[in-house]
């Protein structure tokens, strides 16, 4: 059995797609998945799988969301090594930064073709510090996230990729949970 960390995009965010995590890890139970772990309401889950590849688990994920659901999400599925890489590379590690919770994780479900990825230019972004790579964007903003014009609705369509972004604290957490799993 592997340990996996899955994170929805867009769910129970201004009262959109709203799913009770107590039901999300019932769904994931029915579908095969063990050992879940559900942390905050905003669709992050940890879990164990036998045998299987992150894309095929984000596409029976997105699937049993839409069954037991009913709408469509974006879901990224990484391993508890993946997870553990990305935040090692992340280049925005002063304390300062992360207390202030200016540090994000923006986690590309495709690999951004070279073209798009100068579509981003620093001088568009002046508050925000960024570092693009083929699964992640790492995200410093300076003012915080409220105020950063670098979202993630235009990390994507920018990028020309899916994405859903979650803070250090999130990923930290996730990763500490994985550990335990």
């Amino acid at each position: 059995m592997k340990t996996y960390i899955a994170l929805l995009r867009g769910i129970n965010v201004s009262g959109q797609k709203k799913i009770k995590m107590a039901n999300l890890k019932l769904m994931l139970m029915k579908i095969g998945l063990t050992d879940v772990v559900t942390y905050i309401q905003s669709g992050n889950m940890v879990f164990k799988s036998a045998g299987k590849k992150s894309h095929i688990l984000e596409e029976k994920i997105k699937k049993g969301v839409a069954d037991s659901f009913g709408f469509d999400v974006t879901v990224v599925v990484k391993t508890k090594m993946g997870l553990e890489e990305i935040l090692q590379k992340n280049p925005f590690t002063k304390q300062e930064d992360l207390e202030a919770k200016r540090v994000y994780y923006a986690l590309l479900k495709e690999v951004p073709e070279k073209d798009a990825i100068g579509n981003l230019k620093p001088e568009d972004y002046p508050s925000e510090l960024f570092l693009i790579t083929k699964e992640c964007v790492y995200l410093n903003c300076l003012n915080g996230a409220g105020k950063a014009k670098l979202t993630n609705n235009v990390l994507e369509r920018k990028l020309g990729v899916s994405a859903t972004t979650r803070n250090h604290r999130t990923m930290a957490k996730l990763l500490e949970l994985a550990e335990e799993n």
